[in-house]
């Protein structure tokens, strides 16, 4: 997930020239300060101008979607492909006497339930700004809505809502050729093997990957060369941390990422990056054209 500095609210790569049949699509940014109440039709309204705008501008080949995209479809692909590579990998850290005895590592045991403070408390955080920003800044706001909504849709819905409950794939811990007595399913196969769940894909390494995306948006530009590193890091660790319990294969872990990114990158382009596009294709209008002559 490559996102621009926070500050701009748009990618670099993203084309900027919408053409005179976008001009009329009215200013959608959410910089004013004034009442922050707004009924149910106002915001569909609002939704669908995004939308509009999003399908007309086009998407760049260079954009995070376009990047994301092609991540999901190429790693997908590999797994489909060379299934034997998700046993090969939990093979590393099986042994056919102690099963994954790193699931009883004191260490990672810690680290694994620390996620669900740092995940807690970075939500918190958002929630807070997103209020705070009613009254002070409605920028700041727009960029926590933003993140929150993408927990909410690609961790909740698409992750754990749609694959982990409609896939059946069982976890390697659970499958034959680790001591269990289920059957091993390639990635992207709808399965019977597990009814609840499920292995595919990672609920964790999504939470993860969205960790890893606060840090990218929210942090300022002084400390983003040290906390973007580390959230990264700390990401990496939660999620492959998995794949030493036995919880999950590789591809599980890896296309949880690349869906979460895909999905983060959709949600950026209709809340962030939509807003600031109409506001300077109306800019370019007004520059084109003038001001509007009073009537006499």
């Amino acid at each position: 997930m490559n996102w621009p500095p926070h500050d701009s609210g748009i990618p670099r790569s993203a084309p900027l020239d919408l053409g005179e049949s976008l001009t009329h699509i009215q200013t959608l940014s959410g910089g004013r300060k004034g009442s922050r109440l707004v009924g149910l039709p106002h915001l569909v309204r609002r939704g669908l101008q995004r939308l509009q705008l999003s399908l007309a501008a086009g998407v760049d080949r260079a954009s995070p979607v376009s990047i994301a995209l092609a991540m999901t479809v190429v790693l997908s692909a590999y797994f489909v492909l060379l299934p034997g590579v998700d046993l090969a990998v939990s093979g590393l850290f099986h042994d056919t006497q102690a099963g994954f005895a790193a699931a009883s590592d004191p260490a990672l045991r810690a680290l694994r339930k620390s996620s669900s403070w740092v995940l807690g408390l970075t939500l918190l955080g958002l929630i807070v700004l997103a209020v705070r920003g009613w009254w002070t800044g409605w920028r700041e706001a727009r960029r926590a809505l933003f993140l929150i909504s993408g927990l909410a849709l690609a961790s909740g819905v698409v992750v754990n809502g749609v694959f982990k409950s409609m896939w059946g794939r069982a976890r390697p811990i659970q499958i034959e050729a680790f001591g269990g007595e289920a059957d091993f399913t390639r990635a992207w196969q709808v399965t019977d093997q597990c009814l609840s769940n499920c292995s595919f894909v990672s609920g964790e390494a999504s939470s993860a990957a969205w960790i890893a995306a606060v840090a990218v948006v929210m942090t300022p530009q002084p400390w983003r060369a040290i906390l973007i590193p580390a959230a990264f890091a700390y990401a990496a660790a939660l999620s492959f941390n998995r794949l030493l319990f036995g919880g999950h294969f590789l591809s599980d872990i890896v296309l949880s990422w690349a869906i979460t990114a895909l999905v983060l990158c959709l949600l950026h382009r209709l809340m962030l990056h939509c807003p600031v596009a109409a506001r300077r294709a109306r800019r370019r209008r007004r520059a084109r054209h003038g001001p509007v002559p009073a009537l006499a």
